[in-house]
């Protein structure tokens, strides 16, 4: 009789192997330990790899915004601007790497012959990255990837954006308002885009106390770009002088 064939045993990915959909299996719940060493693994690789990746000699700036922006909407071309103007102005540009607003300050980076980094996360249908990278790092894990922008950024620029937008800003205040990391620019752009959001804040969280004044102080605003890159600098410089001016200044706001 002929000998019965053995099925080939399945192929496990490399722990260094891109994998579709290594974060969904993880948050999942329970597994067995071997699953979550191995995501455990996985997770201080990506570490690496974006220690490796972000190891540069000047200082960088995170611009946050939304990646749904086409090239003809002004918020693209203000970001396009504000890459520029910080490339100008010295500092390497790291938005997520996507389309977008991310695009368009990668690209006006280039543009202006400066550092250009995207930190991209694979996504089912909008975050590819964008053609004006100089330097580009795919993670797997959206938390890491926070982690890399505050650790690898000496100042953020907020623009219009949804709901993973907020996320990271609002991640950054949190971790700003106890002292888990030290205090550092950040710029919003966009006024009239983020006007019910400042409201709510004042309206909302301000008077039922769950923040206080001095927390509306850890940001500016500005919708200039060669504004945002003054603001930046004069943080950079003079962190505390600069802090106990937006305090001011929101004290005589809400008077």
């Amino acid at each position: 009789m002929p000998r019965a064939r053995k099925k080939p045993i399945p192929k496990k990915p490399s722990l260094l192997e891109h994998v579709t959909g290594v974060e969904k299996q993880f948050l999942k719940g329970k597994r067995e330990r071997t699953a979550d060493l191995e995501s455990a693994i996985r997770v201080f690789l990506e570490f690496l790899r974006g220690f490796e990746s972000l190891d540069v000699d000047q200082p960088c700036v995170t611009v946050f915004g939304s990646a749904r922006f086409k090239a003809n909407h002004p918020y693209y071309r203000l970001a396009r601007e504000l890459g520029g103007e910080l490339a100008q102005a010295g500092f390497g540009v790291i938005p997520g790497g996507g389309p977008g607003i991310m695009e368009a300050a990668n690209r006006g980076a280039k543009e202006a012959g400066g550092l250009s980094i995207g930190c991209n996360i694979e996504l089912p249908m909008e975050q590819k990255p964008n053609r004006y990278l100089d330097r580009f790092v795919e993670f797997d894990h959206f938390f890491v990837r926070k982690v890399m922008l505050v650790k690898y950024s000496c100042a953020f620029v907020l623009m219009p954006g949804g709901f993973g937008t907020m996320d990271e800003i609002f991640e950054a205040l949190t971790l700003m308002q106890p002292g888990k990391i030290e205090q550092f620019p950040i710029v919003v752009m966009g006024s009239s885009f983020w006007e019910h959001m400042r409201g709510f804040m004042q309206n909302s969280l301000l008077k039922e106390a769950t923040i206080s004044k001095e927390d509306l102080a850890l940001w500016d605003n500005a919708d200039s770009p060669k504004e945002v890159v003054r603001l930046i600098q004069k943080g950079l410089r003079t962190p505390h002088v600069f802090r106990r001016q937006r305090m001011r200044k929101i004290a005589h706001m809400l008077d």
